[in-house]
């Protein structure tokens, strides 16, 4: 019997991984958007977004996710001092956590 029934294989992870991640840059991005309109690049992460959902994930290592989600905290920490100054409002809201 396994007992990790209904577990979510390594490839989901990895999928799920980098929507998170994908996800949030859109989100941050639409966020900011009426102050640097942009359209291009939210439609290149639309895109991608997209594309994540036919990506061959065995071809992908947890290095690779690694990499994705530093780049993606990389980014968001560019961010960071500008929401922090109250340059733009909160990016959901209110917090998800």
């Amino acid at each position: 019997m396994n007992r990790f029934r209904g577990a979510v294989d390594i490839t989901d992870q990895y999928r799920i991984r980098i929507q998170s991640c994908v996800g949030t840059i859109i989100d941050v991005h639409s966020s900011i958007g009426n102050e640097y309109e942009n359209e291009a690049v939210l439609s290149q992460f639309q895109g991608l977004e997209e594309a994540i959902e036919t990506l061959d994930m065995s071809l992908v290592s947890e290095r690779d996710i690694l990499m994705v989600e530093q780049a993606t905290n990389n980014l968001l920490g560019e961010f960071r001092a500008l929401f922090e100054a109250g340059l733009f409002g909160p990016v959901y809201g209110h917090a998800l956590n």
